[in-house]
């Protein structure tokens, strides 16, 4: 089922994304966050009126997207930066894509006008889902990020919806 996420999600969802700052170089945070701190940044998504979404089964979450604003500045206001995330034993069963679909959706319905996903590269997954989805990559940059002792590309893919 997918579902909005509520403040009693933040502890899951901090969990799930602490195994991607912990582990990997999907995200460029270093340090784990906390369940408060999950709370504030699903409350700073509400407030900005943009969706964040879970995927639950048999009553655990299995994984999120949300979208939070591309830019501070007004004119950018139709614009938001997706993210997706999955449990690590539940990539691959196409989660991701579903997340993806009903966000796009939703943000359709909002009326935002472009979405814009980055990617920390390698990450062939990731690639894969966004040009699934029919999101086009629009820009590449060389060793913008630092993490695990090397120097990491970044690429953005966007959607007009």
């Amino acid at each position: 089922m997918i579902r909005s996420a509520c403040p009693s999600d933040a502890a899951d969802i901090a969990t799930i994304y602490n195994h991607y700052i912990t582990g990997t170089t999907v995200s460029f945070e270093e340090a784990p966050v906390s369940t408060t701190e999950m709370e504030n940044r699903l409350k700073s998504v509400s407030e900005a009126s943009l969706p964040w979404l879970v995927f639950e089964e048999d009553g655990q979450l299995k994984g999120y997207a949300y979208a939070s604003k591309w830019k501070p500045r007004s004119a950018y206001r139709f614009s938001v930066e997706s993210s997706v995330y999955l449990r690590h034993d539940c990539t691959g069963r196409g989660l991701g894509r579903l997340l993806y679909e009903a966000l796009f959706a939703e943000l359709a319905r909002r009326g935002i006008h472009s979405v814009i996903g980055g990617v920390a590269l390698p990450n062939e997954a990731s690639v894969a889902l966004h040009e699934k989805l029919g999101m086009k990559k629009i820009a590449h940059f060389e060793e913008v990020g630092f993490k695990f002792g090397k120097w990491l590309d970044v690429a953005y893919w966007q959607k007009r919806l």
